[in-house]
């Protein structure tokens, strides 16, 4: 690891504790529903939306109705993102005169934002108009995000209230997190990115000179358009030049600030954060990784704040941490690696000060290998698609820890809310074993926990890797499974292993090299996000029901304390203790036996 990824790593971790802390305080006070100083007009907003729509402002519910809103509220969002596809063509903002998204996509698309993962089996220059882009897609990366935030708010509210049957009201959580966090900092960062170089705009696409012709092959044609082929059978190729080339334009600083904050991670092109129109600085990309990390890191504080002890938050935030350096460092270690095949060429990979050495394949010269390999480990660590790198290009090892981020449960800061809440689960499973250890009844935040709760924990944990190791022993069966593998192999099982673990932890980030556009692979990484999503935040809900429901107990002699460095060290056990075990099997087949298959042939 260089002096310069360590500088990176360590200027990015203290930037981001202190904006995280004074956030956690704001976000505390959203979550309590107190006035809020020089945003009371912001209030009015708030009250006319609930005056708007029925809501009492000072209703509650039970963790089963509030599961029944929080669901219902969803599937119209999915049909609307749906519908919306299917009818483009008609509607209005559509200067590309693009034609209406075809079904399978179409679903596959409206799931994937709905549950905030985002996954785009499309390029999103060449198939959304900028109203699909704008209404729906930008719209669920609001909604999706706030509502993660609400589970988030409900299992806090699960720990800190006794003998009650509430846990808040979804409506209440849902439109004060898109009103007061998500609108404001969305916003302000937006004009950020604009000022960066990101477009923002409602041109048609524009056609430009380009400064040098570019001579290329492509297929030879017949008049009525079709292949020709020589007597082989194989296709005849013909040499063209290119003058002009088109380049796509949108609104897209807008999309771009919410996919980051929201840890959504759609992006607007297709190249998503490798496009100089998404992120064109070295000033941007550090920005946008903070931006992903940023509310799930101070959503820990507010968590702390609004238990009653701060400490809680910083046992939950010092885990997330410790985790994520540890993987960040490997990752970037992988990175600066000289690359065999490529060394095999006779090419010098370190004969660029720059960069540092190491294998800048499929990285943008302007960010290189340090920044680049961080923005991995951040967007696999939180819940978050974006992307700046190819993460089929990375080395083995190195596509092997964005895959284990998120196989780990997304917990590792993770997502808007769903960060919070798997660590929390992940708290209680802690406890439990911690109990068993010492033959006491596990307590944690002066709640026993019992039998109900650790069911529900062990739904939450152990839904994801049954949607993605099921998955991905369904795709290397069925014959529209390996239709879509470019790359045989172990590598082509590792893109398989990635696309499920994005999909089922909500993530949206993809291997590439996989053709995953298709029937087979949008209907059953749609079930995966789908399943991945909303079990787990059901299961969620009824633990914080439960909780709420029972008395606090006093703290005692034989309290085992959550608050210090021996709780932090069992938590990140646990957490590595779970995703080892589950997954190691599968992680052998795939980056392990590359490594190995690479490296053997030096």
């Amino acid at each position: 690891m260089t002096a310069q990824s360590l500088v990176l790593l360590v200027v990015f971790l203290t930037t981001l504790l202190m904006l995280a802390y004074p956030l956690g305080t704001y976000l505390a006070k959203v979550g309590e529903g107190e006035p809020i100083r020089g945003l009371m007009w912001i209030r009015k907003i708030e009250n006319f939306f609930y005056r708007l729509a029925g809501i009492s402002l000072d209703s509650e519910m039970g963790w089963k109705v509030y599961a029944l809103a929080l669901l219902v509220f969803n599937v119209l969002g999915a049909l609307t993102v749906y519908a919306v596809q299917r009818l483009q063509a008609w509607l209005p903002l559509n200067p590309q005169a693009f034609a209406n998204v075809n079904p399978d996509s179409s679903f596959n698309t409206a799931i994937s934002f709905t549950t905030n993962t985002n996954w785009q089996g499309y390029g999103g220059e060449s198939t959304m108009s900028y109203l699909t882009q704008m209404l729906v897609l930008t719209g669920q990366n609001f909604l999706s995000a706030a509502t993660g935030m609400a589970v988030a708010y409900a299992l806090i509210r699960g720990f800190k209230r006794h003998s009650v049957k509430s846990i808040g009201n979804f409506w209440h959580d849902i439109t004060r997190s898109t009103l007061y966090v998500l609108l404001p900092l969305s916003t302000l960062f937006a004009v950020f990115l604009i000022s960066q170089g990101v477009i923002q705009n409602f041109s048609a696409y524009k056609e430009v000179s380009l400064i040098e012709p570019v001579t290329y092959l492509q297929a030879k044609t017949s008049s009525d358009g079709q292949a020709i082929k020589d007597e082989k059978g194989n296709q005849v190729m013909e040499s063209a030049i290119a003058k002009t080339q088109t380049l796509a334009m949108g609104p897209v600083a807008s999309q771009e600030a919410i996919k980051l904050l929201g840890t959504n991670g759609g992006g607007f092109f297709n190249a998503n954060s490798a496009h100089p129109f998404e992120n064109p600085t070295p000033l941007s990309n550090f920005a946008e990784m903070l931006s992903i990390l940023l509310i799930p890191a101070g959503l820990c504080f507010a968590f702390g704040r609004m238990v009653g002890d701060i400490r809680q938050g910083w046992v939950i935030l010092s885990a997330m941490t410790i985790i994520f350096a540890v993987m960040t460092t490997v990752v970037l270690i992988a990175e600066q690696q000289a690359h065999p095949a490529v060394q095999a060429l006779g090419i010098d990979q370190t004969a660029n000060a720059l960069q540092s050495g190491g294998n800048m394949e499929g990285k943008e010269t302007r960010f290189g290998i340090s920044a680049s390999a961080l923005f991995t480990a951040v967007t696999t660590a939180a819940s978050c698609g974006a992307v700046n790198t190819m993460h089929d290009s990375l080395t083995p090892i190195g596509g092997m820890v964005p895959m284990l981020l998120m196989q780990l449960g997304e917990v590792v800061f993770g997502g808007v809310g769903s960060g919070l809440y798997g660590m929390l689960i992940f708290a209680i499973l802690a406890v439990f074993i911690a109990g068993l250890m010492i033959g006491r009844t596990p307590e944690y935040l002066g709640k026993k926990i019992q039998s109900f709760e650790m069911k529900m924990a062990s739904i939450a944990i152990l839904v994801t890797p049954l949607l993605v190791l099921g998955g991905t022993a369904l795709a290397v069966m069925v014959a529209s499974g390996k239709a879509g593998i470019l790359n045989p192999g172990a590598h082509g099982f590792s893109e398989i292993l990635y696309a499920l673990s994005s999909a089922a932890n909500n993530n949206g980030s993809a291997f590439a090299g996989l053709s995953a556009n298709t029937p087979f692979y949008n209907v059953l990484l749609a079930i995966a996000m789908w399943l991945g999503r909303f079990i787990p935040i059901v299961a969620v809900l009824a633990i914080a029901g439960s909780l709420a429901a029972k008395k606090r107990l006093e703290v005692t002699a034989g309290t085992m304390p959550t608050h210090g460095p021996l709780f932090i060290t069992l938590l990140v056990g646990t957490v590595i203790m779970v995703g080892v075990l589950t997954y190691i099997p599968a992680i052998a087949l795939g980056p392990i036996v590359e490594h190995l298959q690479l490296y053997a042939t030096r």
